[in-house]
């Protein structure tokens, strides 16, 4: 005889027989179970299906789950907009001036204590004027040379290194992993990775790719470039070809060319033929122009 529970789960189901149907019928509850199973029948839908139901139960529940972290977001954005806020903040009211110069373009800064700087081509000066007569300090992205008025320290801040002075003539390069400090008035003090070393007149602090290359004394008086040449002492070629590209706006290729050779020479800021002669001439090159592309090709 099947057992009481199992009738009432084939039932339910529809799945008795004939046999089985009458034991069910002779159930002690059999009435009450058939009241119950018709009041059911009025929650029930129509067309129930039992895997979309249980994705919707899912879905709903995830939300729920979800729904918490809803504040997060918008709590986000707004820290980061005050976040920016505060930096701009911040760079505004300790750095209030930033002259930047383009590709094949010069100028002359007026500093507010009477020095001045020259930028050469794509470079980048920024300065606190508010406080100036408190901290005589600038920022410098590219190149510059500068004629400092005495007064309190005088600071060239760069991301490769520190360049502290008391009235003196000076330039200073710093491009990708270049960096150059040379004297030409006074005293410098160049400061690279917390070590300060001391220049006069004529001397010269130069690192290549993190390397610190000895030079000879400067006998000229001011940098080359302001003149509008370009010269350069036993450096490499490289570093040639991206001083041309910064002063003409062109693109250079190099093939069959060694770009660490080393090159002396220079050329001019305003004739790209005579220039492109300057430096291809020496190393035996040939050179193909295409609008605002060269080729440079070794033998």
């Amino acid at each position: 005889m099947m057992n009481r529970e199992k009738l009432i789960s084939k039932w339910l189901d529809n799945n008795l027989n004939n046999l089985e149907l009458e034991a069910f019928k002779s159930l002690e509850d059999y009435d009450d179970l058939v009241k119950l199973n018709t009041s059911l029948q009025t929650f029930k839908a129509d067309n129930y299906d039992t895997s979309k139901e249980l994705e919707n139960i899912l879905s709903t529940i995830k939300s729920k789950k979800q729904q918490p972290t809803h504040w997060f977001k918008p709590f986000m954005r707004i820290a980061a907009i005050l976040a920016i806020c505060f930096s701009l903040y911040y760079y505004i009211t300790t750095i209030d001036t930033t002259i930047s110069t383009m590709v094949a373009q010069k100028t002359t800064i007026d500093l507010p204590d009477a020095s001045s700087v020259s930028l050469n081509a794509k470079s980048l000066l920024a300065f606190n004027k508010k406080d100036w007569k408190n901290e005589r300090e600038v920022e410098l992205q590219g190149e510059a040379f500068f004629k400092v008025a005495k007064g309190s320290t005088f600071k060239v801040i760069t991301k490769l290194g520190t360049v502290t002075v008391y009235g003196t003539q000076f330039n200073v390069k710093q491009r990708d992993n270049y960096f150059e400090v040379i004297c030409y008035e006074g005293l410098v003090g160049v400061t690279h990775n917390t070590h300060e070393t001391k220049l006069k007149p004529g001397d010269s602090f130069l690192i290549i790719d993190g390397k610190i290359i000895a030079k000879e004394k400067e006998n000229r008086s001011t940098p080359s470039w302001l003149n509008n040449e370009s010269t350069f002492k036993s450096l490499p070629y490289k570093t040639i070809i991206a001083e041309f590209e910064r002063q003409y706006d062109v693109d250079i290729t190099l093939v069959n060319i060694d770009s660490n050779q080393l090159f002396t020479g220079s050329f001019t800021h305003n004739n790209l033929e005579v220039a492109l002669k300057s430096i291809s001439l020496p190393l035996h090159l040939t050179y193909s122009k295409t609008n605002n592309t060269i080729i440079l090709k070794g033998e």
